[in-house]
This record gives structure tokens, sequence and C-alpha cells, in this order.
């Protein structure tokens, strides 16, 4: 701990050596960040998310009828665990009751034995009752509750799998959908036609109706406007429903026959379908629908890749969304190799590296459709997701290659990437994930775009990204691509200075890439359009010296930057003011001795609320290595302020 933060620091005075502490926090983060490197080569920490997954995996097992009561029972006790005092389920660390996960919660234990008057379940239902009940519940819950005969089939919104038949350039396909929507929706429109029932229909869940009479549901799609968009997909929804109730469908044996090859060949050398658990459950279920039985080869992979998927936790157990070890690979060896290469570390980063270009996808992907000029050259997220590399992970790796010096730029693995991610570029200049121009708001009020991320459009946060990474890769103003970037970040930022942060909670993380991008290429961070941002993170910095920003502010801007302090968004506030040169502010000196305080006798640092986002509003991520390599970057770059 500092005894004198003011005398140590001396940020402002550019004779200054590094301060002991400083220089000692880095080497601590630096030895703990190595000893959690995989053999192999690889990091890959935890990636905790809420109750849902834990709830469907119980589903799952009752669906297949194999339930393992002991694993069941840890499920559950991971469950209850995280029940709030009100009785709901919370969908990130510190939130509050949300309605879907409380219903699975609820169904989930419901399915393992528990009556309706057990007080855990009646003190669950007073708070599902008073958010809406079954009749508000999303679209993916309706059909895994209608799969257990406890849901009207003739509520849930009707996708029939004849969607698969569509031709690209149709205005409404599976391709003008992100990735993650088109590998849920695709299985799933399979689930909706064939209607695998579980061998038994034991839940019964009417006490969870608002009505019970009328068991009516609502759209709950969470986007505004679009009335006539609205009006012409509820219009649809009745045709579709119209032509299920037919006993004439003369495409639908083609279809399924379609549905299955689509799924099928998105199976092979996979970590599962998209390697991310909802399409991989649903892909499981849509095999059973599609006759696929017990020992099948094929059938059993599936559910032995969910199972991988589980993580023992003391006398419960947890299941995570994916596997993270591309994206914890290449930020630790940026955060290691910015932070100097000593023998020690410069051995683990020769792996990490070696590794990484082992991941290289050469092959091409669903990306193609909208990209049929780009050529294979990326990195997917987790350890084998081959049809879906992202742009993302893609210029991650590439800085964390560049900035260890782990890569000969001669073996065209660089070229290669930049080749792709800059292929990747959306028509307004920014840069979004999984698909090239993915941004049609008319598929937003599709019914069962309810989960709020029925697009992939661009984003400020990845944008940032990319321009720091032309910028490494020799890109000058005055290039089109780099000057495409510029103004879409000029475009989008707020009217406080700050950007929206599409993968990271919040605008913390949105507005330090944004930042950090500009100043790489050259912008003028002296500008006020830039330094009004300092002020807006003074205003936001909490009494402890930190930052944090809570998920919530997806939901009410008035929240917006405020929150916990937490060490990676402490990190985030500190790169995005060093950015603008303001590292003798008084927010920055204090932010500093924040993370240097805080840190664990073992070189980390704690941090209890959720910071990544899935999807904004329904889906938040807790990545276990954000508590280490972000503060080492932080504390890294601020030692470039000193005279060594």
């Amino acid at each position: 701990m500092l005894a004198s933060p003011a005398a140590d620091l001396r940020l402002t005075d550019p004779t200054a050596t590094v301060p002991p502490a400083l220089a000692r926090a880095c080497e601590q983060a630096q030895r703990y960040l190595l000893s959690k490197q995989d053999p192999e080569g690889f990091w890959v920490a935890e990636l905790e998310a809420d109750t849902t997954l834990e709830s469907d995996t119980i589903k799952l097992m009752h669906l297949l009828g194999r339930v393992d009561q002991d694993k069941q029972e840890r499920l559950i006790r991971t469950i209850l665990k995280n029940q709030l005092p009100d009785g709901g389920w919370p969908i990130y660390a510190r939130g509050p009751a949300e309605l879907n996960a409380s219903v699975k919660a609820y169904a989930a234990l419901k399915l393992s034995g528990r009556p309706a008057d057990d007080p855990v379940l009646a003190a669950a239902r007073r708070t599902i009752l008073r958010l809406g009940g079954l009749a508000r519940i999303n679209s993916f819950e309706k059909v895994y509750l209608a799969l257990f005969g406890c849901y009207p089939w003739e509520e849930v919104p009707a996708l029939p799998p004849e969607l698969v038949l569509l031709p690209n350039w149709f205005y409404f396909n599976l391709y003008e959908i992100a990735y993650w929507s088109r590998t849920i929706l695709v299985p799933l429109a399979v689930v909706y036609a064939t209607r695998p029932m579980a061998p038994q229909a034991a839940l019964n869940l009417d006490e969870l109706w608002t009505d019970p009479k009328s068991r009516r549901a609502r759209i709950t799609n969470l986007q505004k406007g679009g009335a006539l968009w609205r009006t012409f997909f509820l219009s649809a929804d009745r045709l579709l429903k119209a032509y299920e109730r037919s006993p004439f469908k003369p495409l639908r044996r083609l279809a399924l026959r379609e549905a299955d090859r689509w799924i099928t060949d998105r199976l092979v050398e996979t970590d599962g379908l998209g390697a991310i658990f909802p399409a991989m459950l649903n892909a499981v279920f849509a095999l059973k629908g599609l006759g696929y039985q017990d020992g099948d080869p094929l059938f059993e992979k599936q559910i032995e890749e969910l199972a991988r998927l589980e993580l023992a936790d003391g006398d419960a157990l947890k299941v995570q969304p994916c596997f993270p070890p591309i994206w914890d690979t290449a930020l630790a060896m940026y955060a290691l190799g910015k932070s100097g290469q000593r023998s020690p570390e410069q051995e683990g980063l020769t792996r990490a590296g070696q590794w990484l270009r082992s991941k290289e996808i050469r092959q091409w992907g669903d990306w193609r459709i909208k990209n049929p000029e780009g050529r294979p050259g990326g990195w997917a997220f987790e350890f084998d997701n081959p049809y879906y590399p992202d742009v993302d992970d893609t210029a991650q790796v590439l800085l964390g290659l560049a900035h260890s010096r782990a890569a000969a730029v001669s073996d065209g693995v660089f070229r290669r990437g930049m080749d792709w991610v800059l292929s990747m570029q959306n028509r307004d200049g920014g840069f979004s994930s999984f698909d090239k121009n993915n941004n049609r708001q008319a598929l937003t009020h599709f019914p069962f775009a309810d989960h709020n991320a029925m697009l992939d459009p661009s984003c400020p946060d990845i944008t940032g990204r990319i321009l720091e990474l032309m910028s490494l890769a020799g890109f000058r103003r005055g290039h089109p691509a780099l000057e495409a970037a510029v103004g879409y970040l000029h475009r989008t930022q707020e009217t406080d200075g700050t950007w929206f942060g599409r993968w990271g909670v919040g605008f913390h993380y949105g507005t330090w890439l944004a930042l950090r991008g500009l100043r790489s290429v050259g912008e003028p961070m002296e500008s006020l359009r830039y330094q009004r941002v300092g002020r807006w993170f003074a205003t936001r910095q909490n009494p402890d010296g930190g930052w944090g920003e809570s998920c919530r502010a997806y939901d009410d801007p008035s929240v917006k930057g405020q929150g916990e302090s937490t060490s990676s968004q402490t990190a985030w506030a500190l790169m995005a003011l060093m950015s603008l040169g303001q590292v003798a502010e008084p927010a920055f000196q204090r932010g500093i001795r924040w993370l240097l305080t805080r840190q664990g006798p073992e070189g980390d640092w704690p941090e209890g609320p959720f910071t990544g986002t899935g999807f904004p509003r329904v889906f938040y991520l807790k990545y276990h290595f954000y508590r280490i390599y972000f503060p080492l970057l932080a504390l890294t770059e601020a030692r470039e302020f000193f005279k060594e």
C-alpha cells in the first residue's frame, strides 16, 4: 500500500522514476498471469453467466430421460445459491430478479421434485407473477416449456423449418441474422416442426399464469418503434400458424432434410453447434426431433460437448456458456508483451504464440455469404469453432502476437488476418463481430427477436480496436478504410463524449477502446470533442477512487457510468484518461492508487460484478481473467509516463 501516493506517483514530473509500488504491482501481476498458463500455451479462465444454463441443463436431462440425480442436485445447489431475497433470479451479479431466469429456475426446481408449496418455489412464484408470469416469457423459453407440455404450442411464435430454404438474395434469409441467432434458430425451427416431447410430461406450471383461464401469451419483443414491421410480422405469424395446422406442407420434408444438413455440416470438428450453449442445447433437441437415436455417435457427441461446459464449484455444479481460450490468450499475451519481456515471460509468450497460430482458421465459414471477396485467415473465440471466426478476436490475436513478438511476419499469419479483418468492414465504416453488413433493423421486430440480439451491427468498441490494429500495421491517415472507421466513431459519439460498449460493460469499455483507437491513428486528442470525456470520467469516479458501471445501465440510462468499483472497469477508465493525456488529473492519480492498494498478495485483483456483455439487457458475462490482464495493462501503460 502506498504511504504517500501523491509523493510516490509524481506523474506531473517528467523526470520522475517509476515508483517501486507501481513496478512491483506489474511484476506480481505478470507472475500471477504466467502461473495460470496451460502447459499447451493457452490461457482460459472460467466464463461465468447466470443460472439459466444450469436450469436448461436440468431440462435437457429430463427431456432425454437421462436424469443423473447427483448431477441434478449439484446443479440445484448453484441455482439456489443465486436466488434473491425476493424469490427471483437475476441475470447478473447484484442485479434484480429477471422473469425468464426466474421461470427457468422455477421449472428446473419442479422437475427435480420440489412441490409448488415448497417455500423456495412459493417465494419465486410471487416474484414471477409480479413480473408478468408465463404470458411474458421470451420465445425461447416458450419452446422449451412447450416441449414438456406445460405451454401451449399455439402461443409459440411460428418458426417453420422452411426458412432454411429461403434464397440468400431474399430480404429475409438466414444470413441477415447474426451468427448466434442463426445457430439458435435453425435447430429451434426443427423443434417447432417435430415437437419431440419429454418421455413423461411431468411438469405443470399452471400456477405461473396471471390469468390461468386464458393462458394467452404476449409478444415480448424488446424493440421500440417500427409499428409497421411489427404489424407485418404479427400478420405473418398468424398465416404461418395456419400453415402449420394444415396437413398439406409440400416443402416440409425437404426443409427438414436441409436443416439436418445445415446443422450436421456445422458439427464437424467443432465444440458443438456455434460452440455456444444455447445453440448446442437446441442442436440436441433438433437431432432428437430429426430421429437421431440414443447411441448415435453424432447425437452422443453433442451431449458430451455440453457436459464439457460443466464446472465443479465445491459441492455444486456450474455451467459455462462456452470456453474463451482465444480471447483470454490474446489478451494475456498483449498485456504481458506490453509489460516487458524478460526470459520467463518470453518463454510463455512463445508457447502462447505457437498455440494461437495453430488455431488460425483457414476454411470458409458463414461469413462468406455476406463477404464473398474475403479470404480465410481469422480466429474464433472458442477452442474449435471453424465456421465462425470473429473480427474482435482476430484483431486482438494480431495485437497480442505483434506486441509479444511471438510470430514471424514472414509466415503470412499477420497479413492473412489483417486482410480478413479489413474485408469485414461494414458500409457505415465500422466493424462488427461475426458478420458483415448485418443490420436490417426490420428483423428486430420478428417475434423470435425478443432475445434482443437478432443482428450484428457495427459497434464502437470493436471499431476502436481495429483502428489500433491498423496503426500497428502501418496504415496512415488518408487510407479509405481508416478514414471510414474514424468517421463511424465520430458519428456514434454520445453527446457527453462517450461511446456505447457492446461487448463490455458498458460506456467505460466502449469509450476506452474508441479513444485508444482514435489516438493510435493520430486524432488530435487535445480537441474538445475528446477532452470533454475526461470530465465525464471524473464525475463518474467513485469516492474510493475506482470506477464501475452496472449492467443495469443498459436498461436505465440514468445510471450510466455508475456502479461498484471493479478492477477491469477502473483499468478501462485509466487507459481512457491516458489516451486523453490527462495523467496529471487527480482522478487519474486516485485511480492508480485504487489499483495499487487493492492488488492481492498473489498479484491478482478481486472482482465481483459482471463486466462482460453477451447481449445487452438479456445476457451478461463475467470473464474471470479480466481482473488480471486489464489492470496489468493499465499499470504498464502508466509506467510510460515516468522516466525510466
